[in-house]
């Protein structure tokens, strides 16, 4: 798609102005958007303000309707990101593999409102990944049969992966996530949570996306899984999750998932600044570490002391 949208109409010194932006989702009101994007636009010197918004699937159409032309963007969180998709003027390339759109794009064109959407949840998996020190895997394990779980197929793909082990609780449900493997070029199996199968499963890379995780960890007590292996788990409040626990208490590295909602937030940002993701802020550096300072995190994702 074209990236041409990044200004608007009224030129560059319309971003320099109060504009809005938010997230959507339900529930959302634990959700840390709002003060990771506050941080950044802080930083950044904009006047932007940017809210959690309560909406349903049900409720996103008539939102959408309403949005006036001070608004720039939004963030998408469940169970949204599959909804937003009718609404939409364009998708980029990964929400178009995924199936999500976590992103959106707010611009005026000829006095007609544009909405371009964009997935960062790839992208904030992998940096996520590439920051605590995972730059190449080959064998991922993935839970869950989500939009998350579809995006995480695509990031163990970009970062080497020549197959992915599904488990999700119902493999009925495993069809999208094998085909978003399928087009990332990456083979993949589908077993059931409580199979026994699971336990011997040898991935280098594991990726719960889960929200919450709990009732999960039972099923990787004493598994096959190497002692080398990197554990990714969205979920993040409290932390360590259920499964960051098992993961911590036997010696190896678990990356809680506010790091990669910190790192999705900085493509979300490039989305609303630069109209393409892949393009980097100034500075960037300085805000993502006031980003992830903000909530607590240091550079490699974990836990501040």
């Amino acid at each position: 798609m074209s990236n041409s949208v990044a200004v608007p109409d009224d030129g560059p010194d319309l971003l320099r102005g109060p504009l809005k932006l938010g997230v959507l989702g339900s529930p959302i009101a634990h959700t840390r958007s709002p003060l990771l994007h506050r941080t950044a636009y802080a930083a950044l010197g904009l006047p932007w303000s940017y809210d959690a918004y309560e909406v349903t699937t049900d409720a996103l159409p008539g939102f959408v309707d309403a949005l006036t032309p001070e608004w720039r963007g939004l963030s998408l969180t469940m169970p949204l990101k599959e909804t937003i998709l009718g609404s939409l003027d364009s998708i980029d390339t990964i929400g178009s593999a995924t199936g999500a759109v976590n992103t959106v794009l707010i611009s005026q064109h000829d006095g007609q409102r544009r909405l371009d959407g964009f997935n960062t949840d790839v992208h904030g998996i992998r940096e996520a990944l590439l920051r605590a020190g995972v730059e190449r895997t080959l064998r991922t394990l993935v839970i869950g049969g989500g939009a998350t779980a579809r995006s995480a197929v695509v990031a163990a793909g970009q970062l080497g992966s020549e197959h992915v082990d599904i488990v999700l609780r119902s493999p009925a449900k495993a069809a999208d996530v094998v085909e978003a493997a399928r087009s990332a070029g990456v083979s993949s199996t589908v077993t059931a949570l409580h199979d026994p199968a699971v336990a011997g499963l040898e991935p280098d890379l594991t990726i719960s996306t889960l929200p919450g995780g709990v009732g999960v960890s039972v099923n990787f007590v004493g598994t096959s899984i190497p002692a080398s292996s990197t554990l990714l788990d969205v979920a993040y409040h409290p932390w360590p999750s259920e499964l960051g626990g098992l993961w911590e208490a036997e010696g190896r590295l678990a990356v809680p998932g506010l790091s990669m909602l910190v790192h999705q937030a900085v493509a979300q940002i490039r989305v609303f600044l630069r109209g393409d993701p892949v393009v980097k802020l100034d500075d960037e550096e300085r805000i993502t570490a006031a980003m992830l300072d903000a909530v607590g995190l240091d550079a490699a994702g974990q836990p501040l002391p």
